[in-house]
């Protein structure tokens, strides 16, 4: 897989024209014309950079998981350094709108170097951009043009922080928007908690937790065509539990009818449901259910 290490030779890469500063790049169509159209493909690449960009119109659908999203507003993207990228024609964006690219070097010495870090949307794939209202897409469109003035003028002492703040202003608003979006898109949270039980249920009934033992949050994102960190926020948004939380529910819910069965020892039920260690899976069914297993058995019993 073919990564790269600088901001000039991925635009490059790109076919892009180059950028004016060597950790920058700016290309905004905001109000005018048309942004440079990149290389129609691609196979698998990496590199050192944050890229975040707001394209306007998609031909064609484009999938999220295993439902079709229209994407007539603003559809925002962010993309994190060593994320792996690739693309076909089959999705073809108008190019209106904006990209900004920066190599994370950029951002050394400066406090939005820790705070990057936090903002979870740069671990989403593509098909979870995060969708602006008309209004939104201005607020946006206002920051992405001081950026613009600052990449386009003469840079001197204050270029870079101001720009470092712009950038910082940005994130903080898409940080909002993503908030309103989990809230207005409770149908999707909803099919997802919907799917996200479905796979665990598949997997529990398949065997696959005597052979291969819990599955990890990644293995069941996967499964689902999602990005385990947008399943994990969009989740916990909507229902107020952690991916992890409700795999436990579902490994508690699994066990209590196994302990029914007197013929099983707690060991044995533990190995059945994929723990290693048994005193784990007791002390994980005391702490969601109040009482230990055996408690759990014996209270059936008199009931």
């Amino acid at each position: 897989m073919q990564h790269f290490k600088t901001l000039s030779a991925y635009i490059n890469y790109l076919e892009l024209p180059p950028p004016e500063h060597p950790m920058l790049s700016v290309f905004s169509a905001i109000g005018r014309g048309f942004l440079p159209c990149p290389k129609k493909s691609s196979p698998p690449i990496t590199n050192d950079c944050y890229s975040i960009s707001l394209k306007k119109f998609v031909k064609g659908d484009l999938n999220y998981g295993r439902t079709k999203y229209d994407f007539t507003n603003g559809a925002l993207i962010f993309i994190a350094p060593g994320q792996v990228l690739e693309w076909d024609e089959r999705v073809v964006f108008e190019q209106k709108g904006f990209s900004i690219n920066f190599h994370k070097d950029f951002l050394k010495g400066t406090e939005l170097a820790h705070q990057i870090k936090k903002y979870s949307f740069f671990s989403y794939t593509v098909n979870e951009a995060l969708h602006l209202s008309p209004k939104e897409e201005k607020q946006i469109e206002s920051i992405v043009e001081n950026i613009e003035i600052e990449y386009q003028n003469n840079q001197d002492e204050f270029s870079k922080e101001i720009i470092i703040s712009q950038l910082s202003t940005l994130l903080k608003y898409a940080n909002r928007f993503y908030e309103r979006q989990f809230l207005n898109r409770k149908e999707l949270s909803n099919d997802l908690l919907t799917q996200f039980n479905f796979s665990i249920n598949q997997y529990f009934e398949s065997g696959h937790l005597q052979e291969k033992g819990i599955p990890s949050i990644e293995e069941i994102a996967h499964e689902m065509s999602v990005s385990q960190r947008y399943l994990s926020d969009t989740l916990k948004k909507e229902t107020g539990k952690t991916t992890t939380e409700h795999l436990h529910l579902q490994l508690i819910d699994a066990a209590k009818n196994i302990l029914l069965q007197p013929n099983k020892s707690i060991s044995e039920v533990a190995y059945e449901l994929g723990f290693e260690y048994p005193q784990y899976f007791s002390k994980l069914f005391k702490k969601k259910e109040g009482i230990s297993p055996t408690e759990y058995r014996e209270m059936y019993r008199f009931n």
